[in-house]
């Protein structure tokens, strides 16, 4: 039996499974709870893990024992939130929501291991390191992961009607996709010819998300409770997760309607607080206008213009907001694609990818290629000779085709320097600041009485699955120096061992599955 196609949307606040059916067509897979989408958000107690939608029940009763929106934290080393005094590093806070969606698929596909998981296109190494780690820690082998706008261009392009059947476009097509979650922003520019998908440019934001519309309305309501009862809701912790759950249904109703009152009480002091879209829109203009700003640098990375666009493509629930919908018309002078589920399109992409990768064809049963970018510069940061201070090269600049390969030259920046220690960097500035560390590459035990200068060749190659391969020679000596990155950051593999020993320890009396009502 061959294994089901799996795509994962491990979404901030709310994630979806797919697989393909044997038709060869995507297909949402229900949570146990009949729903299409679980939310992301995880309640341990001192007994069991609950993941889902009985967890956001438990959110206002037991606040301090919630953990939402870790997608966020990917990469770092720990969740900000301490629970029952220990601190978890986001990959295992994601593993748990892995696993309910494992489970949950498990019970119409049966057991599985492989599975696609998607990240968003502006995650840096780190995070789609963590991303990694946390399905391993799940049980999963990932057999790739595949940037969400990305994801979801596959799903537009075979389910909407511009690829012919045998998977082919009908004309070249240049799309530009927006996909504002829960968490997090991408904006992607594709280029569909034949059967060839190429990312041109991404950009985005990992802090940007509808939960920041919310948070907004949060302190609009707070605001007015305050000045009313002289008590400050964001300071109560079960009171913050009422509010929040409020605003929530407050900002749907607003996509709907022009107005909605927010009815709201704590401690037997209520509020009764309306909203018009308008206003909502007024507080909320400058993240949008982040996302508009993102779009605009998008287009001028990939040198064209809208009239070289040929659709516009919404991915993420987020996108439903009037405000967005209304600013990309205007920017674009185009009518919206929004014709298929925001909450579904990207876990459908990964099932076609997650095809692709197991039986070589898409849902057409036809192969296609996909070519992605890096979306941070990486480079070498070292000291610049002049000025001995220190400085980065840029190496592979974002927004470069994948695979890439380039070389520069340096030089030791002392005399009878022992070792040569060449830092690889993503993102930053010249200067190397913001920029994170992914690696170290070290030409060792160097010959005595080097002089400074001695020359220094440095080449980067970048493989379209991530791997990165870092060659350092020195050619007066002959000394050389290899290193692979192959999303090395993160959780080292004594570390996830460990804590895979620990989660199977714990896992043995906890309930991981929702409880349906």
């Amino acid at each position: 039996m061959r294994d089901p196609a799996v795509g994962i949307d491990l979404g901030t606040t709310y994630s979806v499974v797919a697989f393909l059916d044997p038709t060869g067509r995507p297909q949402t897979i229900l949570n146990a709870e009949g729903d299409l989408t679980t939310p992301s958000v995880v309640l341990f107690d001192r007994s069991s893990v609950v993941v889902g939608k009985e967890a956001v029940k438990a959110a206002s009763l037991e606040p301090d024992c919630i953990a939402e929106f870790a997608k966020r934290e990917m990469g770092c080393p720990t969740y900000s939130k301490t629970i029952h005094d220990e601190r978890f590093p986001p990959e295992v806070i994601q593993s748990f929501i892995l696993e309910k969606l494992k489970a949950d698929a498990e019970q119409r596909l049966g057991p599985f291991q492989k599975a696609v998981i998607t990240v968003p296109a502006y995650f840096n190494e780190p995070r789609r390191k963590a991303v990694q780690d946390a399905g391993h820690l799940a049980g999963l082998e990932v057999l790739d992961i595949i940037n969400e706008p990305t994801a979801a261009a596959l799903t537009f392009g075979v389910q909407r009607g511009f690829l012919k059947r045998d998977g082919t476009a009908h004309s070249n097509e240049k799309i530009l996709v927006y996909d504002l979650g829960g968490g997090t922003f991408d904006v992607t520019l594709m280029e569909i010819r034949g059967d060839t998908y190429t990312t041109l440019a991404t950009a985005g934001d990992v802090y940007l998300g509808g939960v920041d519309w919310d948070r907004r309305l949060v302190d609009h309501l707070a605001e007015a409770f305050k000045a009313k009862y002289r008590f400050d809701l964001r300071k109560h912790p079960g009171a913050c997760q009422r509010l929040m759950q409020a605003v929530e249904d407050a900002k749907q109703t607003l996509t709907a309607r022009q107005e909605t009152t927010i009815l709201f009480d704590h401690s037997g002091d209520a509020i009764r607080l309306p909203v018009a879209r308008a206003e909502f829109e007024l507080m909320t203009a400058d993240l949008l206008e982040r996302t508009r700003v993102t779009v605009r640098g998008v287009l001028k990375d990939a040198r064209l213009q809208w009239s070289d666009i040929t659709r516009v493509l919404l991915v993420g629930g987020s996108t439903r907001m009037p405000m967005v919908q209304r600013m990309l018309r205007e920017e674009s002078g185009k009518e919206l694609d929004c014709s298929l589920s925001a909450a579904e399109a990207v876990a459908h992409g990964a099932a076609i990818y997650a095809g692709l990768l197991l039986r070589g064809e898409n849902a057409l049963g036809h192969a296609i290629r996909v070519q992605n970018v890096n979306s941070h510069d990486l480079g070498v940061l070292g000291f610049e000779l002049a000025t001995g201070r220190p400085r980065r090269k840029v190496m592979i600049a974002r927004n470069t085709p994948l695979p890439a390969k380039r070389e520069s030259r340096f030089a030791t920046h002392r005399d009878n320097q022992p070792d040569v220690l060449i830092n690889i960097v993503e993102g930053g500035d010249d200067t190397g600041q913001n920029a994170t560390h992914i690696g170290t590459c070290v030409v060792r035990d160097l010959p005595p009485g080097l002089p400074k200068g001695t020359p220094v060749r440095v080449v980067f190659a970048y493989a379209a699955n991530g791997r990165l391969d870092v060659y350092a020679h020195l050619p007066t000596v002959g000394s050389t120096a290899a290193l692979t990155l192959e999303r090395t950051s993160g959780l080292n593999n004594r570390t996830l061992d460990e804590w895979q020993d620990r989660l199977s320890r714990r896992r043995r009396p906890m309930k991981l599955n929702s409880v349906s009502e």
